[in-house]
């Protein structure tokens, strides 16, 4: 039995030594190489010169630092509430028993697979204050658009609302999610006399509350990692740096500055921040989040 065992253990050992190798060499060692070269002063085309903290003091007395970071985390609460809601609502709609129902699924769901590049000039040149044309539409209606991309208080609203035309990734788990409550505890409602209302607030929500806590955390995740469309929207994070979100700081510091230590500094501060965020959402849960089991 023993021989048994050993030769099972070799095997999962060697069905499994891809994954790991593959962790090793595109996880493990940069992780361990970012950790290292946030110590040194490294340009990439010369070797790293180990300078202990100065990175991160360096960071602390950086105006755009700080600059990027605000404007990151004032996205993040705007946009991931938002975010949230607005996918919850479609997955409600969702969710009733309608003729064309797939249909529908699919119709609110496809915007989310356009690649993120295409979605960044589509929208540009929807909202642009000349030549777009959405505020001609609104105009028709009486209401006079905003300068979108140019007005720094408007630029990061025209972020989020972007981002709720995205939402159907997290829209189609809120869905399934839904589609898993017990129908008898609808019914339970029902028979007390609660209207929709009471029971999407006392039923559904805690049903799906351990969804509804992923889909925070990924959230908490993609907001403050934001790169590619304000990238390509707001150029330098124009208009007056008021879009100039963090990962577009860390990216100009390592590969238009070449300063790879300074980028990788700002790199594990990300990650303590968004690790500290994490466990104050999964500690926030225990009260509020029902698991079935």
């Amino acid at each position: 039995m023993k021989s048994i065992s050993k030769k099972e253990g070799l095997a999962g050992l060697i069905f499994a030594s891809p994954w790991a190798l593959g962790f090793l060499i595109f996880m493990g060692y940069p992780l361990v190489a970012s950790m290292y070269f946030s110590l040194c002063d490294y340009s990439v085309l010369k070797p790293p010169i180990f300078v202990g903290l100065d990175n991160y003091i360096s960071l602390f007395k950086d105006d755009l630092f700080w600059t990027a970071l605000k404007n990151t985390m004032l996205y993040a609460v705007l946009s991931l509430p938002a975010g949230m809601m607005t996918a919850v609502i479609l997955a409600m709609l969702l969710n009733t028993k309608s003729k064309g129902m797939a249909a529908y699924r699919t119709f609110f769901f496809i915007p989310s697979l356009v690649p993120q590049v295409s979605l960044a000039i589509l929208w540009r040149w929807l909202l642009d204050g000349e030549h777009g044309i959405l505020n001609p539409i609104l105009l028709k209606v009486g209401i006079h658009g905003p300068n979108w991309l140019g007005d720094p208080g408007w630029a990061k609203i025209s972020l989020v609302i972007m981002g709720m035309w995205g939402v159907g990734n997290a829209m189609l788990i809120y869905l399934a999610g839904l589609q898993d409550v017990p129908t008898q505890l609808i019914e339970a409602a029902d028979l007390d006399g609660a209207n929709s209302w009471q029971k999407t607030l006392n039923v559904t929500l805690p049903m799906i509350s351990p969804v509804i806590l992923f889909n925070l955390i990924m959230g908490i995740i993609g907001t403050l990692q934001v790169f590619t469309v304000p990238y390509i929207m707001f150029p330098n994070g124009t208009p007056a740096h008021a879009t100039y979100f963090y990962t577009e700081y860390l990216y100009d510091n390592a590969f238009r500055y070449h300063k790879m230590g300074y980028a990788s500094a700002m790199g594990w501060i990300m990650f303590v921040m968004i690790l500290i965020l994490t466990i104050f959402s999964l500690k926030m849960s225990e009260k509020h989040v029902h698991y079935q089991g």
